[in-house]
């Protein structure tokens, strides 16, 4: 059987994934997604590490980071650039919720091309809608990348304007979270906050590098519970993740912010990190 993207299980191009794998059936599992330059996938050492906490959190097995990388390297042995997605799942099981020693872990890891963003996303900013979905509070899954992202995926059907580009989720009393697809982070002044991500949100590696670059750009960064009238009060309002680095949000919930520097200067610093490591 041939998948209709490169997608290798478990190391091999023909392998198929049993109708009883939990990833399936439960969302037994975990994934991150990170882009391939030229054949090399960047910051690798963070995105296996952020794989690897995941994994430990909810009791799965990690492969060996060798492992992943080779499977990148055969999927991109043409050193093309595109995008890997890595999904670990708990693997197959009887039916119920029981978890048996005999489980083996799959590994999943795709090639698919890197979106084709337009260029005045990162010039002239992106707009965002405020979602009715809530988020629930689940402190053993906070900051997780895990598989089960139905409330992602309902969130994201509640707008068809290809004009927005994100929505913003808010949490159960009100904070704001994230995006449905990417992190937030608010500049107050010399401040840049990102929300606590302590009950709820995905954390990623993106907006945990941009926390540790703000110093570089004389900012002080934190991590805090924010609501949405400070949100509306914010300087700039940052949007990130894996694939586009940063943009600048300059229109949401009927307010206009004029473009600025600073996803231009974080994506500057991401880029030189990419060439470092």
């Amino acid at each position: 059987m041939t998948y209709p993207l490169p997608t290798l299980v478990n190391g091999r191009p023909d392998a198929l994934i049993s109708p009883a794998d939990r990833g399936l059936a439960y969302g037994d599992g975990v994934f991150r997604t990170l882009p391939v330059i030229l054949g090399n996938p960047q910051v690798w050492a963070l995105h296996y590490r952020k794989l690897s906490e995941d994994c430990s959190r909810l009791n799965l097995s990690c492969p060996p980071a060798s492992e992943l990388l080779n499977d990148i390297q055969q999927l991109y042995a043409d050193h093309a650039s595109g995008v890997a997605k890595i999904i670990i799942s708990r693997g197959a099981g009887g039916r119920g919720y029981a978890i048996s020693a005999e489980m083996q872990s799959t590994r999943i890891v795709m090639r698919t091309a890197m979106p084709d963003y337009p260029q005045h996303y990162a010039e002239a900013g992106v707009q965002l809608t405020l979602c009715n979905l809530r988020l629930a509070h689940q402190p053993r899954l906070a900051g997780i990348k895990h598989l089960n992202r139905l409330e992602n995926v309902l969130a994201r059907m509640e707008w068809q304007d290809p004009d927005i580009f994100d929505g913003v989720m808010l949490d159960q009393q009100g904070f704001v979270i994230e995006g449905t697809m990417s992190n937030i982070l608010l500049r107050f002044g010399f401040r840049l906050l990102t929300p606590d991500l302590r009950c709820c949100g995905v954390a990623g590696v993106t907006r945990d590098r941009i926390l540790q670059l703000a110093p570089s750009l004389g900012l002080q960064a934190g991590v805090a519970d924010i609501s949405l009238d400070q949100m509306m009060q914010a300087d700039e309002i940052i949007i990130c993740n894996s694939l586009f680095g940063a943009w600048q949000a300059t229109r949401f919930n009927g307010k206009t912010w004029q473009p600025q520097q600073l996803a231009e200067q974080l994506r500057y610093l991401l880029q030189e990190q990419h060439e470092i490591d």
